[in-house]
């Protein structure tokens, strides 16, 4: 089985990644910024992919562990890989109201409350115990 295929590692990845709860999320995709960005696949006039994403995210969030299927495991590491790279193009200045955390809250992830923790690096409970690593350690941007 690869890291990618570990549904403990997908797990702890998709909790770190997703930093808003249940709740939150769902009143967040009832506002009409979260319904006016995103891409919209082609010859739909509908929901953007990441409205929808959203929707499943909350429902992801509100289920015991035991009930996730094979399938939530997909999502959730098609989430953990578009947080990362949304994450990797953050602009320069004040991102509160930029489509760029908008997109990015659709997605579950606010930026405005923490940093993400690097991939296969520390989880954020231990970088809330041990603190940020040094900028030189921390990659680009972060």
């Amino acid at each position: 089985m690869s890291r990618r295929d570990d549904p403990d590692q997908t797990y702890r990845e998709f909790t770190e990644a997703v930093n808003m709860k249940p709740g939150e999320l769902s009143k967040w995709l009832d506002t009409d910024e979260s319904k006016h960005v995103g891409w919209r696949r082609k010859g739909s006039g509908g929901e953007t992919v990441g409205h929808e994403s959203g929707r499943k995210i909350v429902d992801l969030l509100r289920r015991k562990r035991g009930q996730l299927t094979e399938a939530d495991y997909q999502h959730m590491r098609k989430v953990v890989g578009y947080v990362r790279r949304h994450m990797a193009q953050r602009p320069s200045g004040d991102v509160r109201d930029t489509r760029w955390r908008y997109s990015l809250m659709n997605w579950g992830h606010d930026p405005v409350k923490a940093p993400l923790p690097p991939p296969g690096g520390p989880s954020r409970k231990a970088l809330d115990r041990h603190g940020t690593p040094p900028k030189s350690r921390r990659g680009p941007g972060r």
